[in-house]
């Protein structure tokens, strides 16, 4: 069936090998496996065209995730089985894609969509090696703030972490949990965070000793003023059989 400016979003994992792929090579990869896969995509007007895409708050290197969201604008579609399989069939090791959905004309783009997103950290050694670490993560956000100076180009900022931290919690003593701001305008670093739980607990805990998995990536649905009401970026797509 022919339809016009159809927005779908897609989500899809990246691991392995690829975590080391970054941003613009991974937007460089989806642009030839949707041309390989004989998506009907559209394409901007004017003098030197493009597929149409946006991806949602963009993956750092040495991440590895469950919940990376990509939205494109087909001409056509059968049915977003069909899309998901014959993306998958193009797809190399360490990337999966996991849904495909249909979004109402009205939705926003993933990247002005995202609120927040939720990441896992887990230690490679198989401990962190920090005692009672449940004990010291009630501790350590049990604090009026948590400040974090942060050092770009231009400037200095300070920053107070715990105001989007919005969950953090501990799997046993190998595994810390987070759910934290991702949004472009107070977007925080699960690195960021532990950086400074390393610092309250007095432990030194090298970056290579671990692996920062991101699980989901959320929009918000609360009203402005109401309590955070946080849903997967794919609850707002639909499935179509045909």
């Amino acid at each position: 069936m022919l339809q016009q400016g159809i927005k779908i979003r897609i989500k899809f994992a990246k691991y392995g090998v690829m975590k080391f792929i970054g941003h613009l090579d991974i937007m460089r990869f989806f642009q030839k496996a949707i041309r390989r896969a004989g998506i009907d995509i559209k394409y901007s007007e004017g003098f030197s065209p493009h597929q149409i895409m946006s991806f949602a708050a963009p993956l750092g290197v040495g991440l590895e995730s469950t919940g990376e969201y990509l939205d494109i604008e087909v001409r056509s579609i059968t049915t977003t089985e069909a899309m998901k399989d014959a993306l998958n069939r193009v797809m190399v090791e360490g990337m999966e894609i996991l849904s495909v959905g249909i979004l109402p004309a009205t939705a926003g783009n993933a990247m002005a969509s995202v609120a927040a997103a939720s990441y896992r950290l887990h230690s490679l050694t198989g401990d962190f090696g920090i005692q009672n670490l449940e004990e010291v993560l009630k501790a350590f956000y049990a604090q009026e703030a948590i400040p974090y100076t942060k050092e770009t180009k231009k400037s200095v900022l300070e920053l107070d972490l715990k105001q989007g931290i919005y969950e953090i919690s501990a799997e046993g003593t190998a595994a810390v949990r987070m759910t934290v701001n991702a949004s472009s305008s107070g977007n925080i670093k699960p690195s960021m965070v532990f950086e400074k739980l390393c610092a309250f607990a007095r432990v030194e805990i090298p970056p290579s000793s671990y692996q920062i998995t991101r699980l989901e990536t959320y929009t918000d649905l609360a009203k402005e003023g109401q309590p955070h009401e946080f849903v997967p970026l794919s609850a707002c797509a639909v499935s179509s059989a045909g």
